[in-house]
């Protein structure tokens, strides 16, 4: 079992930034891949970027150029640094895991565990 723990959410103005963290506990197994997720109300949750256990990572196209996922392996934290936000990035932010495989994916049904997520509201 794996238990995932986001912060770092807030609110911000239209072109500001946010790093969001995430820190994974409960499992010795270091084979985890992990994901940020994202869900506006009344929107189905989207894949913005995941990263494997060799740093490979998969970006959304809207979060590429602005967003950035890295990881602290020693840590168990994952990170979301997101730059000129803007008011869509608005959502519930969340960090999910999931056993690596070959492939990466966005898509939440491949995903296990889920955090509960953090809060990003950006104004105009």
């Amino acid at each position: 079992q794996v238990q995932l723990m986001e912060s770092g959410g807030g609110s911000v103005q239209s072109g500001g930034s946010l790093r969001l963290s995430c820190a994974a506990s409960g499992s010795s197994d270091s084979g985890f891949c992990m994901a940020w997720f994202r869900q506006a109300p009344g929107k189905e949750r989207e894949g913005v970027a995941n990263i494997d256990t060799l740093d490979s990572k998969l970006l959304a196209d809207f979060a590429k150029g602005r967003f950035t996922i890295s990881q602290d392996h020693a840590n168990n934290t994952v990170y979301l640094k997101m730059n000129s936000l803007k008011p869509e990035d608005t959502a519930m932010y969340l960090c999910a895991a999931r056993p690596c495989r070959v492939y990466s994916t966005l898509v939440p049904t491949d995903y296990h565990y889920w955090g509960q997520g953090t809060h990003v509201t950006v104004s105009s």
